[in-house]
């Protein structure tokens, strides 16, 4: 395996990792008792009202504490954590520093 295989092969489990924590934490904060299939990697969160601005406000918190990195104000927006999958590609560009 090359050190490239290797770093994205990382990169897919993290991502998927990231993935796995957001969502457990959407379910039980603001869609307790859904099914758990029902919100996948790209269902709107933001734009299809499943989080409002207050929940936005808790779900930066977590990411934050859960990942110990700082959102920017302009980072809080439907451009950046409208899904699970922007949310999993924005805290990774910021542990990597790229954001």
């Amino acid at each position: 395996m090359t050190d490239m295989t290797r770093f994205l092969l990382m990169d897919r489990i993290m991502t998927a990792d990231i993935q796995t924590t957001v969502k457990d934490y959407i379910l039980k904060e603001f869609l307790p008792g859904e099914d758990p299939g029902e919100l996948t990697e790209t269902t709107p969160l933001i734009s299809g009202g499943i989080l409002d601005s207050i929940a936005t406000l808790k779900l930066v918190a977590f990411i934050e504490e859960r990942y110990a990195i700082t959102l920017e104000a302009h980072e809080a927006d439907v451009e950046h954590l409208d899904t699970i999958t922007a949310i999993a590609d924005l805290i990774l560009s910021k542990r990597k520093g790229t954001a």
